[in-house]
């Protein structure tokens, strides 16, 4: 079994996530450099490898995704998706949360859900309609969506990472990992929308609310103008990056289905990154996107943290643990066996150490695989990277804090007793079990 270096060296690595992860943006990233320092010069370690496969993979999503936003097309999505909610108010509670996980599918990031939230908000307060309900499901359900997604940054790491391996005597392929994710994020916010129907008080027996807006002054605020898409009109340019933005996501789709479409010696992860800047490309030459707008707007820059967070945590991560694979494997391999659900919370636990599922995948996966979890299982449970919720600490739970002018949509005393922790337990864990179902439907496990 593994010795006294072994535990002095992994005490050093979660260090090295907690305080990145306290200091919040880039700095995960950069304090993976520091560990690698003392792994190296100071524990004598062989440096591991970066993953760079992975880190191309997300910098040409991001490329995409970013130029989608730039070019306006993003928007023009976004106002789709108020109108719906807006002709359906009384089923808000379902409607949204669905919403903002399908966002999140096409354009690859959960970020979808800052301009969605005070719309939500809007249409929640104006029918009575408590909006934490709605609101917290939705900031949880936007983020279920990100491993669901073909041009989100976790789902591709996972796709990157799993390349060369075989589930049920086959090569592991694109529409192997969405037949599990998808339809398990589906009633996995189903859940959500479920028990956020129920949830709270509703306003008018609840008197924290009702002392609120006795006064004037905070009714006013409390109920304020309406925040809308509708009436804005888009250009055909913005409304054409939209298009190519979603062909380019089918093509993807056709060539993960079905391989023998791609070149010989064209695996799924470059056929991603070829795409992806092409996608890119096409808004640019055909919508009048600047490219220098591309960089400034916050897909862009979320996308970039997270390629640095997963450059510096999954480096540091693989130095530590391929320098002690062969006693894990002695000590994991049988373990993993009997209790297979274990990798599931070990993936859920560190994705909230380190804020973001990319990160989360891009460490644990590769070490899940080389003690011997079954790649059945590391897909299984996809839907476990998502942990980030556990305590209120991600920037979609705290604009959906924000944009909450009611005050039902809170931290509570103890601070983990606050909106978010039962919505996302509730949906991620129903997710991993219906993606364990379906893995076991489709002879994965």
């Amino acid at each position: 079994m593994v010795g006294t270096d072994f535990w002095l060296q992994l005490i050093l690595v979660l260090a090295c996530l907690f305080y990145g992860a306290r200091k919040g943006g880039m700095a995960l990233g950069l304090l993976g450099g520091v560990g690698l320092i003392v792994l190296v010069f100071g524990f004598g370690l062989k440096p591991g490898k970066p993953p760079v496969d992975v880190i191309l993979t997300i910098l040409a999503v991001v490329c995409g995704s970013a130029t989608l936003q730039a070019a306006g097309g993003l928007d023009c999505l976004l106002q789709i998706a108020e109108k719906i909610l807006r002709r359906n108010p009384r089923y808000v509670c379902f409607l949204a949360p669905y919403i903002c996980w399908f966002l999140t599918i096409l354009c690859g990031t959960g970020h979808v859900v800052y301009t969605m939230l005070p719309i939500i908000y809007d249409v929640a307060i104006k029918n009575n309609i408590r909006p934490e309900r709605p609101m917290a499901g939705s900031t949880i359900a936007s983020q279920m969506g990100v491993i669901c997604s073909p041009a989100a940054v976790a789902a591709v790491s996972m796709i990157a990472l799993m390349e060369g391996y075989t589930i049920n005597g086959q090569h592991f392929g694109f529409i192997d990992l969405f037949s599990i994710t998808i339809p398990g994020g589906f009633f996995g916010v189903f859940a959500v929308c479920c028990f956020s129907w129920f949830r709270g008080k509703d306003l008018d027996k609840d008197p924290e609310f009702q002392q609120l807006i006795s006064d004037p002054e905070m009714k006013k605020y409390v109920y304020g103008d309406t925040t809308t898409l509708i009436g804005k009109k888009f250009t055909g340019k913005q409304w054409l990056s939209l298009g190519l933005f979603i062909g380019v996501i089918v093509i993807v789709a056709i060539l993960g289905m079905f391989p023998e479409l791609r070149p010989k010696g064209c695996s799924m992860t470059l056929a991603i990154q070829m795409f992806m800047l092409a996608a890119g490309t096409l808004m640019v030459i055909f919508c009048d996107v600047k490219a220098s707008d591309v960089a400034k707007n916050s897909v862009f820059r979320a996308g970039t943290v997270a390629i640095v967070a997963v450059y510096g945590v999954a480096w540091m991560a693989d130095t530590m643990f391929a320098a002690h694979l062969n006693d894990l494997k002695v000590g994991l391999t049988e373990y993993v066996k009997v209790y297979p659900w274990a990798y599931a919370i070990v993936l859920l636990l560190v994705s909230k150490l380190v804020n973001s599922q990319a990160a989360a995948v891009a460490t644990i996966v590769p070490v899940a695989l080389a003690v011997g979890t079954p790649p059945g299982i590391v897909v299984a449970f996809s839907a476990a990277c998502y942990g980030y919720y556990i305590l209120p600490t991600y920037p979609s739970d705290l604009a959906a804090i924000q944009f909450d002018r009611s005050g039902t949509t809170h931290i509570g005393k103890f601070v983990i007793n606050h909106s978010f922790i039962l919505p996302g337990l509730i949906g991620v864990f129903t997710a991993s079990i219906a993606g364990y179902i379906f893995a076991a439907m489709y002879g994965f496990v």
